[in-house]
C-alpha cells in the first residue's frame, strides 16, 4: 500500500479537527478531535466541574450557580473551538438538563453560547450511545455496558458488535448522594430498590464481562492502580476480576474515601462520589454474577462519532488503524512497514505457526510500528518505542496485548534477550506471549537488515523450511545484500524456532552459507 493510497483510504481526510462538548450532570466537557477516523486522535480535552446535577433530587432544576459556571466553561469552549478551526461540532447534553423542569430554558443558552444545536439524549439513547462507544475501543466485546454519571446509570446488553434495549437508573453519582442524605447504607438500599427493576439478560460464560464507563468509575480504576503498584497508568481495558473488585469496593465505602491509601489520587471533586460508585458497582457485579469488570474511556462521545463511520471505517481493527497512522507519521518508510505485513504473513505461514484472528491483528500492529522510534539514538530505540507503544492512546487491545506489541518492537531494536525489558512487560505478559514477542521480533530484525527497513527489498526474498532448516532466499539481483550480520539474525530466527538457519543466493552455487 503506497502512501498515497494510505491518504486517500482516510487517515488524512480532512474531516477535522471535529469537537465534542459533552454538558454532563457533573462535567462539561470538549474534547476536539483531530479527524474522522476508526480511532480517532484527540487534539484537546477540558472538563470542568460544574455539578450541574447538584439539588435537582431535592428541588427538580438546575441551580443558578452551576447554571453559571457551566455557561463561562462554555463560552470558553466556543473560543477555543473557533481558534482551533473546529470544522464539525457535536453537543449534546444527559440527566441533569433532561430532569431539570428548566433544563429546557438552560439548553437554550447552552445554544446561544455554542452557536450550535445542542442534542438532548433520553436515558435510552445514552445507553445506546455509551455501548456504541464501548464497541468503538474493544475488539468484538460481549457483556453489559454500565454508563454512571452525575445523575443517572444506564445499562445495556452488548452481543455480536450491537446494543440491544437500553436501561436508565437514578443513579448518577450526584443524585445518589444527595438522595440518600450523605449515608452510604442508605445509598446501598436506593441501589438495590432501583436495580431490582432490571430484568437481568440471560448471559452465557463469555457475556459475564461489565465494561464500567465513567469518570467515577475510573476514579475507583485509578486508586486500585495505585494501591497495587500497577506498572502501567491506563485505565482503558483495565480489568479486575470480580470478585477482586467487590472486595476492593467494600474497603471504599467510607465518607470522602476518609484512611483509604493512596486516596489522594483521586482528584478532591470525585473523591466524595467514588464511595458512592463503589456501592452501584459492588451490587451491579454481584447480580449480574459478572466474572469481571473492565474499565472504558470510550464512552457516548466515541459513540456518537463511530455512529458518523461508514461501515468500512467502522468494520476496521482499531488496533491496527491506531499503528498505520504512527507508521505514517514515524516510520522511515511506511511502504516498508505495510511490505512487513505480507513478508510476515508468509514466514508464519511457512513456520505453521498459529494464529487467532486477534493475534494475527497485532502481528500487523507490530509491523506497522517496528519502525517508529528511528529517529531516537540508537542506543534507545527499543527503550523509546517501548515507551510510545505502552502508553500510546489505543483502543482494542487489552494491557497484555499492549505489552506484547511494545517488547515485540523493543526485541526489534535490541535483540531477543531480556535485559532492559521494562517491568511493565514482565508483569504483565504471559510467558508465551513475550516468547511470541521474541519470534515477531527476530523476523524483524532479519527484515530491517535486508533493506534498510526501506521498502521494495523484503518481497523479493523468500523463507521456507526444508528437512528442518530455515532458509532465506534472495534472487541474483540482491545477491550483494548478503552479509554475515544477515546471516547471524537468520539463524538467530530459526533458533526462535528450534531449527538452523541459512542464505541462499538463487542462481550462484554453492553460495549457501549456514551459521551454526
Amino acid at each position: 500500500m503506497t502512501g498515497e493510497t494510505i491518504v486517500a483510504r482516510g487517515l488524512l481526510n480532512g474531516t477535522g479537527p471535529i469537537g465534542v462538548v459533552d454538558i454532563g450532570s457533573n462535567s462539561v466537557r470538549l474534547v476536539v478531535y483531530e479527524r474522522k477516523a476508526r480511532t480517532p486522535t484527540m487534539l484537546f480535552n477540558e472538563k470542568v466541574l460544574a455539578g450541574l446535577g447538584k439539588g435537582i433530587a431535592a428541588t427538580g432544576r438546575l441551580c443558578e450557580e452551576s447554571i453559571e459556571a457551566a455557561i463561562t466553561a462554555l463560552s470558553r469552549f466556543r473560543a477555543l473551538s473557533d481558534h482551533m478551526g473546529v470544522k464539525e461540532t457535536h453537543v449534546f447534553a444527559t440527566a441533569a438538563a433532561r430532569d431539570a423542569e428548566n433544563g429546557s430554558k438552560f439548553v437554550a443558552r447552552v445554544e446561544e453560547v455554542l452557536g450550535a444545536k445542542v442534542r438532548l439524549l433520553n436515558g435510552h439513547e445514552e445507553a445506546y450511545y455509551s455501548a456504541l462507544g464501548v464497541i468503538s475501543g474493544f475488539w468484538k466485546p460481549r457483556g453489559i455496558v454500565g454508563d454512571m454519571g452525575g445523575g443517572s446509570l444506564e445499562l445495556v446488553r452488548l452481543a455480536d458488535d450491537r446494543p440491544g434495549q437500553g436501561f436508565t437508573f437514578p443513579l448518577g453519582g450526584l443524585r445518589l448522594q444527595e438522595e440518600a442524605e450523605g449515608s452510604l447504607e442508605r445509598a446501598r438500599v436506593i441501589t438495590d430498590r432501583a436495580l431490582s427493576t432490571y430484568k437481568w439478560p440471560e448471559l452465557d460464560d463469555s457475556e459475564r464481562v461489565f465494561y464500567a464507563v465513567g469518570g467515577t468509575w475510573r476514579s475507583l480504576a485509578k486508586l486500585h492502580q495505585e494501591q497495587n503498584n500497577y506498572p502501567l497508568h491506563v485505565m482503558h481495558s483495565y480489568e479486575l476480576s470480580a470478585k477482586e473488585a467487590i472486595a476492593f469496593c467494600q474497603t471504599l465505602q467510607k465518607e470522602n474515601l476518609e484512611g483509604v491509601d493512596h486516596s489522594e489520587v483521586v482528584s478532591k471533586q470525585r473523591r466524595g462520589l467514588v464511595p458512592y460508585g463503589a456501592v452501584v458497582l459492588e451490587e451491579i457485579l454481584t447480580v449480574m454474577k459478572a466474572d469481571k469488570v473492565v474499565i472504558s474511556a470510550t464512552g457516548v462521545r466515541e459513540g456518537l462519532l463511530f455512529e458518523s463511520l461508514d461501515d468500512e471505517m467502522k468494520a476496521q481493527d482499531p488496533v491496527v488503524e491506531a499503528a498505520r497512522e504512527l507508521a505514517l507519521l514515524r516510520a522511515r518508510s511506511p511502504d516498508y512497514c505495510h511490505e512487513l505485513i505480507e513478508w510476515t504473513d508468509h514466514a508464519f505461514a511457512v513456520l505453521e505457526i498459529e494464529e487467532t484472528e486477534q493475534q494475527m491483528h497485532l502481528r500487523h500492529a507490530a509491523c506497522l510500528l517496528s519502525d517508529i522510534g528511528w529517529r531516537a539514538h540508537p542506543d534507545y530505540r527499543g527503550e523509546q518505542s517501548l515507551n510510545v507503544i505502552s502508553n500510546a492512546a489505543f483502543v482494542g487491545l487489552d494491557h497484555a496485548a499492549r505489552a506484547y506489541l511494545a517488547a515485540t518492537v523493543f526485541h526489534r531494536h535490541e535483540g531477543l534477550g531480556d535485559g532492559g525489558l521494562s517491568p511493565l512487560v514482565k508483569e504483565l505478559c504471559s510467558n508465551a506471549l513475550r516468547e511470541r514477542a521474541r519470534i515477531l521480533g527476530a523476523a524483524l530484525r532479519v527484515a530491517s537488515l535486508l533493506g534498510a527497513s526501506m521498502p521494495d527489498i523484503v518481497l523479493q526474498t523468500r523463507l521456507s523450511v526444508e528437512e528442518g532448516m530455515l532458509r532465506l532466499t534472495l534472487p541474483d539481483s540482491l545477491a550483494v545484500f548478503d552479509g554475515e550480520r544477515l546471516k547471524k539474525r537468520v539463524n538467530q530466527f530459526a533458533k526462535q524456532n528450534g531449527m538452523k538457519g541459512e542464505v541462499v543466493v538463487l542462481g550462484k552455487e554453492c553460495s549457501s552459507a549456514r551459521t551454526q
